[in-house]
């Protein structure tokens, strides 16, 4: 009885934090479109790391992701006047980023390197940030999730590091939730049996 009374109170502060952060965006995102600077500093500081972390993921290129949610920060403040968003404002940057990921995935696939066959994150970061995309389980991860079908790897990526819906996922490709939870399962048991190979060797 007392584990299930935590467990309801746990949930009901998640509830009312999740709450909080949607009421703070939709007071930001009317600001924004009032032309206030601050909401646009304070939605850049709220998002940037996460955008950042998630262009990373989806391009292995640090210096690529700096400039890919640098070019959205860009459009999103231009855009300030005619702004109308009627959704979350986390799923729409991130949308943007993962849009604009694509383009340039497209335009290194006419070039010689493709996703698929990238190399693990490199960055010229130093530091603390440096140390921790330095590390070993970093760069094991990063060899496995690079091994993943674009399909796959996409999905898992929005999943975990863009925290979106699969509901969401799946408007966004255009498929069925169905599909979309598909490739995500499959996604993480080849994901399990690339790390697990790794380790046995």
């Amino acid at each position: 009885m007392i584990l299930a009374i935590e467990r309801f109170v746990r949930e009901a502060k998640q509830e009312s934090q999740q709450m909080v952060v949607e009421i703070e965006d939709e007071v930001l995102k009317w600001k924004f479109k009032c032309g206030s600077r601050d909401a646009l500093r304070r939605i850049y500081e709220k998002y940037l790391n996460r955008l950042l972390t998630f262009a990373m993921a989806l391009l292995n290129d640090a210096g690529a992701a700096e400039d890919v949610v640098h070019d959205v920060f860009v459009s999103f403040a231009e855009s300030a006047g005619d702004f109308k968003l009627a959704g979350s404002l986390k799923s729409y940057l991130t949308t943007c980023v993962m849009n604009r990921a694509r383009d340039r995935i497209r335009a290194n696939q006419r070039g010689p390197t493709r996703l698929d066959e990238s190399e693990p994150i490199s960055s010229d970061l130093s530091g603390p940030d440096h140390a921790i995309l330095c590390s070993e389980e970093s760069h094991r991860l990063s060899r496995a999730m690079a091994q993943l079908p674009a399909e796959q790897r996409e999905v898992i990526i929005l999943r975990l590091k863009g925290e979106m819906k699969f509901s969401q996922i799946a408007k966004l490709h255009g498929v069925s939730i169905n599909t979309i939870q598909g490739r995500y399962r499959y996604g993480l048991n080849k994901l399990r049996s690339i790390l697990k190979g790794e380790v046995e060797k």
